[in-house]
């Protein structure tokens, strides 16, 4: 197993800085930082400009691959990324935005992971059932609907139900309510009802996509022939299902929660712009607008350690699920 393990890290390491490099080249060919420049009134001179972006190291007068070697040992050497096409530091930018993001993804996916799963193997269970058929339903309204759709008609819902009280039972703008006095139950209890929207918002996509891939793979196993064996050796049709049947059918699942991630993580730039939230993808948007090539690049080195994370994390997953895999030489 730790021989398996090992080598699907070794594979994501390299993913990683292939995913770096692509990263690099793309967003330094995309965008135009002079442009920035350009656009500020008065309009600095050209020498001007120049020694800025020889001093961001995004001058696109200097061949691509001495560029991204400068910003390469910088970044993996000494864990400078840089500066913002503002001269600020992206590392201290960085330390403020991660946390913000990791909140939302993380209570989200667990969240919609854990409810996905139960929901699909609830599902299969009662194959065509009303309750199978309402949750198939309520699965495919998310799915075809946009993630800042849902987000919106959660903000407005919020709004509806506020109205109706007469006071501010949801709040939903920004991370917590500025000035709140208070201890820290208080404080907690503030940010707890903000994460609720976002949190949300990011829950249901994954419930009604995992719940769907769950639901599938669990109408596999039900009728195996290990199933019946179990059942005619004495064990209990729910204990034959969650102790054989759940425990096979998430296998793939594994995998598919790998994957899926990434969704996730675009899902919630949308949830962060919609909401107030001062996180990753609201930063990755406003660096795109600004030209700002430094930021961008990692913001995409973020998103791509938290899929390889995940997959990582899927990996061993798989590994604990199956016994092939953990006798694997």
């Amino acid at each position: 197993m730790l021989g398996y393990l090992a080598k699907r890290l070794g594979y994501y390491v390299a993913l990683l800085l292939a995913a770096v490099f692509l990263s690099y080249g793309l967003t330094s060919a995309a965008l135009d930082p002079r442009a920035y420049f350009d656009g500020k009134q008065p309009r600095p001179p050209a020498a001007s400009v120049e020694r800025q972006l020889d001093m961001l190291g995004i001058n696109d007068h200097q061949p691509l691959l001495d560029r991204f070697g400068h910003w390469a040992d910088r970044a993996f050497l000494h864990g400078d990324f840089g500066r913002t096409i503002d001269d600020t530091s992206v590392n201290a930018e960085f330390g403020r935005r991660i946390g913000v993001s990791l909140r939302l993804l993380l209570i989200g996916t667990l969240l919609g992971t854990l409810l996905g799963v139960l929901a699909g193997a609830w599902g299969a269970v009662r194959q065509y059932r009303f309750s199978d058929r309402v949750m198939t339903l309520f699965s495919f309204l998310l799915l075809s609907a946009p993630v800042f759709l849902v987000a919106l008609l959660l903000k407005n819902g919020a709004i509806a139900v506020n109205q109706a009280a007469g006071t501010q039972l949801i709040r939903f703008t920004g991370e917590n309510t500025p000035g709140l006095a208070g201890g820290l139950g208080p404080q907690l209890w503030d940010r707890a009802v903000h994460l609720l929207l976002p949190t949300l918002s990011i829950a249901l996509g994954a419930i009604a996509s995992y719940s769907r891939y769950q639901r599938n793979t669990m109408l596999d196993v039900l009728g195996a022939d290990y199933l019946r064996t179990a059942e005619a050796k004495g064990l209990s049709r729910r204990r034959a299902l969650l102790k054989h049947g759940l425990r096979t059918a998430l296998i793939p699942m594994s995998t598919f929660f790998a994957y899926g991630f990434l969704g996730l993580f675009t899902g919630a730039t949308f949830t962060e712009a919609i909401f107030g939230w001062h996180g990753m993808g609201e930063w990755f948007i406003s660096a795109v607008a600004r030209e700002d090539i430094n930021s961008v690049v990692l913001v995409n080195l973020f998103a791509a350690v938290v899929v390889l994370f995940s997959g990582f994390l899927a990996d061993l997953l798989h590994a604990a699920l199956d016994p092939r895999v953990r006798s694997a030489r």
